[in-house]
């Protein structure tokens, strides 16, 4: 794969999370992609579940989200969360929408992305199979997360992303940093053929995408992770601008929660991203 491969993993306070060294490089942002180790929830949810409606007692997916945020050094009330749809909306958010979604009721609808230039703002979306896309313009200092499912990679989320970046920062792709985060692999995520084919229409590229035969008799397997790579590629960010963390949900049950491998009987994951003060 001719882009940057690798997030690295990190313990801090007994949390475990996943980082991108690009991102840590620059300085500007405090960042993390969590797993499921390192909080306080036991049975299927066992131990960081971040999953707020997914049946998990209340008070243990609070203390887990606070210790998530203590780990990356982010005040949980500058946190704002998305209403997730498996669609195509991103929305801008800034200071006067901190809280949103977990200590006051959020009004940001319909929107799978979030994107700021604001400083203390942080961005969290959630997960258990789905790609988390992070997005970091280092020279006009603003920041964008997408939540990428199927639905969304082939609506093309990650580069309406960069797209609104570039009408409401002057973001350059060629200038932008990309992380394609931990989510289901190829080697898990199979399809029957009408999804296939929706692969096949958006995707010029498709061969590299589309991968058969599957597991099954008629079904195929489809990468996420190198459609979401592909897409932004053509939209001018360099290849080695792309850090893409080749993990995958199912695979590894030691980490991560995984919404196909557990039959939807399981905790979340959140990709967390703020400009530092």
């Amino acid at each position: 794969m001719e882009f940057s491969t690798g997030f690295e993993l990190r313990e801090r306070q007994g949390v475990w999370y996943c980082v991108i060294p690009s991102f840590e490089r620059t300085g500007l942002v405090s960042h993390g992609f969590s797993t499921r180790k390192g909080g306080v929830s036991t049975r299927q949810y066992g131990t960081l579940n971040l999953g707020f409606n997914k049946g998990d007692s209340s008070d243990a997916v609070m203390e887990n989200f606070l210790r998530f945020c203590r780990a990356l050094d982010v005040d949980p009330h500058d946190t704002v969360f998305s209403d997730q749809v498996h669609g195509d909306k991103v929305a801008v958010v800034g200071i006067g929408d901190r809280g949103k979604g977990v200590f006051k009721e959020s009004d940001i609808l319909q929107a799978d992305g979030l994107m700021t230039g604001e400083k203390q703002v942080a961005l969290v979306t959630f997960y258990a199979d789905c790609v988390p896309l992070f997005f970091l313009d280092p020279i006009r200092r603003a920041i964008a997360l997408s939540h990428a499912g199927w639905r969304g990679t082939v609506a093309c989320i990650g580069a309406k992303t960069l797209e609104s970046m570039r009408q409401q920062f002057g973001t350059r792709p060629e200038e932008c940093l990309i992380g394609i985060g931990p989510s289901i692999g190829p080697c898990c995520f199979e399809v029957d053929p009408p999804v296939a084919q929706q692969f096949a229409e958006i995707f010029a590229k498709y061969e590299d995408i589309i991968i058969k035969p599957g597991s099954q008799p008629g079904k195929y397997r489809i990468d996420l992770w190198m459609a979401n790579a592909l897409q932004l590629k053509e939209m001018g960010v360099p290849p080695r601008n792309i850090t893409v963390a080749g993990m995958c949900t199912s695979c590894r049950q030691d980490l991560f929660f995984s919404h196909r491998r557990d039959k939807g009987n399981t905790g979340r994951m959140v990709a967390m991203l703020m400009l530092k003060g």
